[in-house]
């Protein structure tokens, strides 16, 4: 391990079950919050909000296998296997309890640490995301045309789209660090892009042990807002907040409320 510690902040890198290094990054002093980011994003994703968290925790984030300076391999990736990732991390750290904060495929992601490792997670908080498996609400067909149009410039356009209320963009005009990892290969990409496919924790939701909050914009076009009550359905005692108007990266477009909601959950009394 080659850790830095500079004004609280701490860099490093675990190792995943299979030996690929997991890059981690750590801000702040206090309890761990670990917040995981979207498909085919890094650590980065969460640069425009971690600090709301500090006051009372500290951060934790990681670049997933295949973004980041964390190992790229080619090779099978699934959401359960991104979860084993998390928890080699917070081995590694020695952190044996956390609050975990996931949103889009990090969300899903999160799903399964919660599941499997219910000692683990104190609270929980699922954003912008979905169970998977046939019982989610997937998004229309013309939200997938507008991300697969051979047009690179026109697809990452409909993408900010998806994200952001022209409203918020035209007062917020970027960059943006939710719209993927710029270095990321293209086979890692399409890694990504299965393993959120293919997610399905359904059956697993019910083993979710954690104070549950779902989070998710009205307007979420990217992953639809009718995934939240599924999830609430699904998990003991979930609660569900939706921001109106808001699509998918509702944590930046309504910071700081977002983040207000979180932290009033996250101090709630309680085990």
């Amino acid at each position: 391990m080659t850790d830095t510690d500079t004004d609280r902040r701490i860099r490093g890198h675990a190792h995943a079950l299979d030996g690929t290094p997991l890059a981690y990054q750590r801000e702040g002093t206090g309890p761990p919050l670990v917040l995981l980011a979207g498909q085919a994003n890094n650590h980065h994703w969460w640069d425009g909000v971690r600090a709301d968290f500090h006051a009372t925790h500290s951060t934790l984030t990681v670049d997933w296998r295949g973004t980041g300076d964390s190992g790229k391999p080619d090779e099978h990736y699934s959401t359960q296997g991104l979860a084993d990732d998390v928890i080699a991390v917070l081995d590694h750290l020695g952190i044996e309890r956390t609050d975990l904060y996931g949103t889009s495929m990090g969300g899903r992601v999160a799903q399964w640490v919660a599941a499997r490792h219910p000692s683990r997670i104190r609270r929980l908080v699922l954003g912008c995301t979905s169970p998977g498996g046939p019982h989610a609400t997937e998004r229309d067909n013309a939200v997938r045309r507008s991300l697969a149009q051979p047009d690179a410039q026109a697809a990452r356009e409909a993408l900010i789209d998806l994200m952001y209320t022209p409203a918020w963009r035209s007062a917020h005009p970027g960059p943006y660090t939710t719209l993927g990892d710029p270095g990321m290969p293209p086979h890692a990409r399409r890694r990504h892009l299965v393993a959120s496919n293919e997610h399905d924790a359904w059956d697993v939701l019910p083993e979710i042990a954690a104070s549950t909050l779902i989070l998710h914009g009205d307007d979420d076009r990217l992953t639809p807002a009718a995934n939240a009550p599924l999830l609430a359905s699904r998990i003991p005692d979930a609660r569900t907040h939706l921001f109106e108007g808001a699509r998918h990266g509702y944590f930046d477009e309504c910071r700081p409320r977002a983040s207000a909601v979180v932290s009033s959950f996250l101090a709630e009394p309680g085990p």
